[in-house]
């Protein structure tokens, strides 16, 4: 990018250069963002009358285009420029215009100087830097593949190992003779006894069943392949077993990556799984709409039914049925004493809908039971996590009878927790970050000293940077959640290079090209959120109460607003009432609108109607705010607020009623991360408009199958929800397209049989590379436990100081 800056300067756009950073330093702003950049450029272009193609196409707009943070300080203009998604320059401009490139440690020090944190005379600041753990490991290239890992790395490693033939099928029948369940030997047994017998093996056997009826069972044969020094795994008829072994025999006599994974994809390797999920409310009655719970207690328990599902069916072509081998599932999550009515309070509960899927529930250690007993925000949660950690550790093992499989951590409080059991266990370790708080809250990083009481970011981040290295595959919703788009940054791309004031410097947190972030985006349960045209699978009294409860019924305990119109169309949403969902913005938009007003009204399920009955500080907040907003836009009559908590049932044919009155869904979050609401409402038909930021800009494709909206632009999300409506009314078939592509788009792309599916072949995948390469990650769990120990454990104790004294 430099060359870009010298074409500025080198022409007649150097005095526009100077001129916009003489009107960037007559404002207020001191560190502006993208957004405020743009903002800055457009009023530049407007008040001296510059052409329409200026802004865009000059060198100047293009300049300023790629930049995303300008930081002004007493002589200089430092512009972050970003000029390819995963990629960053730092250039400082002089008042003379001259340009030098800065150091990522200068631009960490530029922004502690901004917050009054720069203390040069008292030492450096520790600077945490992961990239030499990483310089020995594959790359991915192209940015277009991030998230795409496994491929990459399969093909990478594949070629590798296939250069040495007498290695490769060395390894290769290392890792067939391991496998075993609960004692018994899968695969291959002592008859074989070397890779050359492998091979001549494979061929003797292929020749067996071939001549066996297809559809003829493996236990009419069972004994017959063990002879030759087979066990069960390879099939349960006899034409799966020679699919399988026909793809082994290829792979011996002609690797490629291709066969590797498909064969490594049929090995049945996994059988007992732990979903770890510690913060919030986790059940499956009374808990949504709490904080800290909704869409990842629903995304977990789908998880769960669809990956036991998924295992009985592997297991079940694999030929392991007659043995006795069936899967467990279990989802590890924090007891609260007081449950406050919720099953929160019982060790074990077994998921709805399952055969053998549990919810394991291991208490927080007493060191205060004011504290430990209750519910724990997220951000408070830290000082328990690892005798947490210490304790579930027995609980798994007693309950698996052994070491499980596969331990998925989800949010940063899970992944850190299984980061803790992984290391322990020695066990393949994957994380699914939801949300990372970094991403939602801005410059909380550069600000934590004064959010500490609060938000307690310190510890927050510390825990992301540790789990996300320590990791061996990254489950990521969408591609931008890894490295966002060209025109934002990504929420893993936000740890890349970051600084904590006064803590550390991160001078490279994390490798976004690393071959472990893999887009794996969740699906939707199919049995409760299915299209409101299956009149047959929807229960009449339930549709009754529920139309009640929307439109017309009057209960002041959890039903706020009485609607003059109940005919209108109604504009629905529902979320946790916090500042990054932003229904409070919702309302305001509304408000602002007075032919919404006229043509429809709002109705929002969210949180709670009263200050007093919440514990929570931002829903607290959020609930006056509502409030002020209807009195102040005189929203009476044209809202209704429910309360309300939804059992599941309900929650899935909610979106169908108000696609019955040919309402439409809207999503006002300011962040979303992936947005299963989203998904919900469009597979039940409902027409969506949802955030342009975050993962909806994936789900939605624009003016296709939904709408794509800028929450914090009022008038222009009014008018993109008003021309929906126009249409709709001038067109009745156009309510139906919208909401026909929609279900197509969700049941083409985001089911769970698609995601469990991919998420255990990534599992076996990435633990036969762990196993073959031998590779040692020792030197990078050492830095990250010095991490955990030297800053994480000390800040946590200090929060643990301040609950005894409760």
């Amino acid at each position: 990018m430099i060359n870009l800056i010298q074409d500025v300067l080198e022409s007649d756009e150097r005095s526009d250069l100077r001129q916009f950073a003489s009107q960037l330093r007559a404002s207020d702003k001191r560190y502006l963002l993208r957004n405020d950049i743009l903002a800055a450029f457009s009023e530049y272009c407007a008040s001296h009358k510059k052409p329409e193609h200026f802004f865009q196409h000059s060198q100047l707009g293009q300049l300023v285009y790629y930049t995303q943070e300008i930081i002004l300080d007493s002589e200089s203009l430092y512009l972050l420029i970003r000029p390819k998604i995963a990629s960053q320059e730092v250039y400082r401009v002089l008042e003379d215009l001259t340009v030098e490139s800065v150091t990522v440690q200068e631009l960490l020090d530029l922004r502690d100087r901004f917050v009054n944190h720069y203390h040069p005379t008292e030492g450096d600041v520790l600077e945490l830097d992961f990239q030499p753990f990483y310089d020995y490991s594959p790359t991915i290239r192209d940015p277009k593949n991030i998230g795409k890992g496994v491929r990459f790395l399969n093909r990478y490693l594949s070629s590798k190992l296939f250069q040495d033939p007498r290695q490769w099928l060395e390894s290769l029948y290392t890792f067939l003779r391991v496998h075993q369940f609960q004692g018994t030997q899968l695969l291959i047994n002592g008859r074989i006894q070397n890779q050359q017998q492998l091979s001549d093996q494979v061929k003797r056997a292929l020749q067996f069943v071939s001549d066996r009826p297809d559809d003829e069972s493996f236990a009419e044969f069972r004994f017959k392949l063990q002879e030759m020094g087979f066990e069960a795994g390879w099939g349960n008829t006899a034409s799966r077993v020679r699919d399988t072994l026909e793809i082994l025999d290829e792979l011996l006599d002609s690797p490629n990556d291709e066969g590797l994974e498909k064969f490594i994809s049929r090995i049945p390797m996994i059988f007992r799984i732990v979903l770890v999920s510690i913060h919030g409310w986790f059940g499956q009655e009374g808990v949504l709409g709490r904080p800290d719970t909704g869409g990842q207690v629903v995304y977990v328990l789908d998880q769960a039914r669809s990956l036991e599902k998924q295992l009985q069916e592997d297991i079940k072509l694999a030929g392991l049925e007659g043995l006795g081998v069936q899967p467990k599932v279990i989802i590890l999550s924090r007891l609260i004493q007081n449950s406050d009515g919720t099953r929160c309070n019982e060790r074990l509960e077994k998921v709805h809908g399952t055969d053998n899927a549990w919810i394991l529930r291991v208490p927080f250690r007493e060191f205060n039971p004011n504290v430990t007993q209750n519910w724990i925000s997220r951000f408070e949660i830290w000082p328990y996590l690892e005798t947490y950690a210490i304790d579930a550790e027995k609980e798994l093992l007693a309950e698996f009878q052994g070491r499980p499989d596969l331990i998925v951590g989800n949010y940063t409080d899970g992944n850190l927790v299984a980061f803790l059991l992984a290391r322990k266990l020695q066990v393949t370790q994957c994380i699914v970050a939801h949300a990372l708080e970094k991403s939602k809250y801005l410059f909380s990083n550069l600000y934590w000293q004064e959010l500490e009481d609060k938000y307690h970011f310190s510890l927050q981040f510390t825990a992301d940077l540790i789990a996300m290295n320590a990791t061996n595959f990254v489950i990521s919703s969408t591609y931008q959640e890894i490295v966002g788009t060209p025109d934002s940054v990504g929420q893993y791309e936000s740890y890349k290079c970051f600084t904590m004031p006064d803590l550390y410097h991160v001078v490279n947190g994390i490798e976004l090209f690393s071959p472990k972030f893999n887009v794996v985006p969740p699906g939707v349960n199919e049995n409760v959120y299915f299209p409101y045209t299956r009149t047959e699978d929807r229960v009449p009294s339930a549709i009754e109460r529920l139309e009640e409860m929307l439109f017309t019924q009057e209960d002041p305990a959890h039903i706020f607003g009485k609607l003059d119109d109940p005919t209108k169309r109604p504009l629905f949403s529902m979320a946790r009432l916090d500042r990054i969902k932003n229904m409070t913005g919702l309302a305001e938009i509304f408000g602002k609108s007075k032919e919404l007003q006229e043509r429809c009204n709002l109705i929002l399920v969210a949180g709670k109607l009263r200050v007093e009955e919440s514990d929570d500080n931002e829903e607290k907040d959020e609930i006056v705010k509502l409030y002020r907003i209807i009195d102040e836009y005189n929203l009476h009559g044209k809202i209704r607020w429910l309360g309300v908590r939804l059992p599941k049932g309900d929650s899935g044919e909610i979106y169908r009623v108000i696609a019955d009155h040919r309402g439409i869904f809207v999503q006002p979050a300011l962040f979303e991360a992936f947005g299963l609401t989203i998904l919900e409402s469009m597979i039940t038909g409902l027409p969506t408009l949802a955030t342009q930021f975050g993962g909806p800009l994936e789900i939605i494709q624009n003016k296709v199958n939904g709408f794509l909206i800028n929450p914090t632009d009022h008038e222009g999300t009014a008018e993109k929800i008003l021309d929906f409506v126009s249409k709709c009314d001038q067109n009745p078939n156009y309510w139906e397209e919208i909401s026909n592509k929609g279900m197509e788009r969700v049941y083409t792309t985001y089911t769970w049989k698609i995601h469990t599916t991919r998420l255990l072949s990534l599992a076996r995948i990435y633990g036969f590379w762990n196993y073959t390469s031998k590779e040692n990650r020792e030197d990078m769990l050492r830095y990250i436990e010095t991490l955990f120990y030297l800053i994480y454990k000390p800040r946590a104790k200090q929060i643990l100081e301040e609950h005894m004294h409760r």
